[in-house]
This record gives C-alpha cells, sequence and structure tokens, in this order.
C-alpha cells in the first residue's frame, strides 16, 4: 500500500479529492479520475487511518491514506481502455485530400476529439474509419509491473480544432511528417484562418485589432475570460462585411493570429459584440439558430511535403445564410 499524509491546507475537504488531488500529482502517466478513485474506496483499495471510510469523509491534517497501486494501475489502465475511440461510419464532408492530409468542412455540433459526455460521433470516430489515416501515437507508461510500456493513443492527424458549435473548414494529417509540419507552422503562427462572425450591434469601425490576453474564467472553467494579468497573448483582427441596422447586427471577417479556446467568441464579446447565438459570451437568442454564427470559411498554408501555398474555402452552412443576407 502506498502512503499519503493529508497537508493542512486539505484539512476539511473530501476524501475523494484529496486522493485524487495527490496521485494525479504523484502518477500523472496514469489516467486518473475522481470517479476512479471513488470507486477504488468503496471497494477498500483506499483506506484512510487504516479504515475504510465513504468518498465524502472529510479528512484532517497529517491522517494517513493508503492506496493500493497495483489496483490503481490496473483500474486506470481498464479506465483508459474503455475511452479508447472507436471507428465509426460518419459522414465527412471532404474539401481536398491528397497522400498528406485532408481538408473537411466540420459541420457545427460535431465534437472534433472524444471528450467527457462526448466519446462517440465525433471527427475523430469519423477518422478512424476513414482508409489511410495516422492513427497512433506512443508514449512510454509504465505497466502494472512497474515496466515501460509504450501506451497507444488514439489521436488521428489532428493538428488543431474548432468549437462543437463552430462549423468550418479543418486540416487534417495523414501522415506523421504532415503534422509535424503542419503543427511547426500554427506554432509560427504562419496558418491564416478566416471567420464569419455574426454579432449583436452596429460595429462602428471598418477594420480593427483586439489585442487583450485570454485565461480561463475563475469562476466557470467552460468557459475563457479576458485577464490582463494572466491571460496568454491573444490577438484577434476583424473587419465589416456588412452593417445591418434594421436587425442591429453586423457580419464580420476575423482572423485570429493566435489560437486560443473560444478567442474570437470572448474578444467580440469584450468590445460590446457578441456572436449571436453564443449563450456563453451574452450573445442572444435567435429563433432558429441553436448555435453561435461563427463558420471557418478559409485556412490558408503550406503544404507539408509539396511546400506551395494553398487556401482552401468552406461554403456558409444554412443555418447561417439566411443571416448573412
Amino acid at each position: 500500500m502506498h502512503e499519503l499524509i493529508v497537508a493542512l491546507e486539505d484539512n476539511n475537504k473530501r476524501m475523494d479529492n484529496v486522493t485524487t488531488k495527490y496521485m494525479v500529482t504523484e502518477r500523472p502517466e496514469l489516467e486518473i479520475s475522481r470517479t476512479l478513485i471513488q470507486r477504488m474506496i468503496e471497494k477498500g483499495e483506499v483506506l484512510l487511518n487504516k479504515g475504510f471510510v465513504k468518498p465524502g469523509h472529510k479528512v484532517k491534517p497529517d491522517d494517513r491514506i493508503e492506496i493500493d497501486l497495483e489496483e490503481l494501475e490496473k483500474e486506470s489502465l481498464l479506465e483508459h481502455d474503455k475511452r479508447l475511440p472507436k471507428a465509426e461510419k460518419v459522414s465527412l464532408d471532404i474539401i481536398y485530400e491528397d497522400d498528406d492530409i485532408l481538408i473537411v468542412n466540420k459541420p457545427a455540433g460535431m465534437v472534433v476529439h472524444p471528450a467527457c459526455g462526448h466519446y462517440s460521433g465525433t471527427l475523430v470516430n469519423a477518422l478512424l474509419n476513414y482508409p489511410g489515416f495516422l492513427t497512433r501515437f506512443n508514449k512510454p507508461r509504465l505497466s502494472n509491473s512497474g515496466r515501460n510500456e509504450e501506451q497507444k493513443i488514439m489521436r488521428p492527424g489532428i493538428v488543431h480544432r474548432l468549437d462543437k458549435d463552430t462549423s468550418g473548414v479543418m486540416i487534417v494529417a495523414k501522415k506523421g511528417r504532415a503534422l509535424r509540419r503542419i503543427a511547426s507552422q500554427l506554432r509560427n503562427k504562419t496558418v491564416a484562418k478566416k471567420y464569419i462572425a455574426i454579432v449583436r450591434g452596429i460595429v462602428g469601425l471598418d477594420e480593427g485589432i483586439i489585442n487583450t490576453p485570454i485565461s480561463h474564467d475563475r469562476r466557470n472553467r467552460r468557459k475563457m475570460a479576458i485577464d490582463e494579468e494572466n491571460g496568454k497573448e491573444a490577438i484577434t483582427y476583424y473587419r465589416v462585411i456588412k452593417r445591418d441596422k434594421e436587425k442591429n447586427r453586423t457580419i464580420l471577417e476575423a482572423r485570429p493570429k493566435t489560437g486560443r479556446t473560444h478567442q474570437i467568441r470572448i474578444h467580440l464579446s469584450s468590445i460590446g459584440h457578441p456572436i449571436l447565438g453564443d449563450t456563453l459570451y451574452n450573445g442572444p437568442v435567435v429563433n432558429g439558430l441553436s448555435r453561435q454564427a461563427l463558420h471557418a470559411k478559409s485556412i490558408a498554408f503550406i503544404h507539408p511535403t509539396k511546400n506551395t501555398p494553398m487556401e482552401f474555402f468552406a461554403d456558409i452552412p444554412s443555418d447561417l445564410k439566411g443571416l448573412t443576407d
């Protein structure tokens, strides 16, 4: 049994939360969730001061938590295997394909990579069913016997993402070299992305730059927030395509220089022009629109093996088309 000593800062906190926190720190190579730890506590594989307790029991400083590491590693491997995405027959709107890359038009509502609550119907599930894909990356992981093994991770060619309810063009790599070279271009900010955003209100400037750092919202981890003190650099350029004074909305082209989570959405909201339908960032509800009015219309980059400039476009989908006319 592996022993953990409860620190003063964790006084009166739940047994399952404290155990999860400590083990995630000590064994980051394992996939440890609070649900897994709760299950182990309930089975008696995690003890407090040599005794059985419930997951919600409140611990005190200097309490001794004992955990069966062998069972933890075994449970972690089982949990990982359950979460491995499976190949599924999900249709893809393919814009372009060659031996190295695939350009797809992702529909609104499709999650890119499996995550909590979305383990099926994702872009990754669809790609695993598509022939000719780079489907596995390996990294070292300790086995139950304590030896290094290769942990197989399904992540077929995903180099960048779009939010679940953002539609539009995406690059997917089919080979390792293509993935590395496109990822390098993204890091160097040489991939040019253009989005169509339909926002509330009449934007005054014909063109503008929003340069405000972004970090996670401290009160709601689902959201991002402007954070001048601790946020990461985030820059978005925009220009007005059309102003509709009658409907009090503006159609913008947004060009993010950086790629922060929810960047365009939080940036436009921060200047008083939230995206229609984006209720997470104060966007107004619009009849007939079930998502934010944001569409990735084009992406330009250097082909990873041909070394030629390429640009691809995705037509505006029907649910946004009526808002742009």
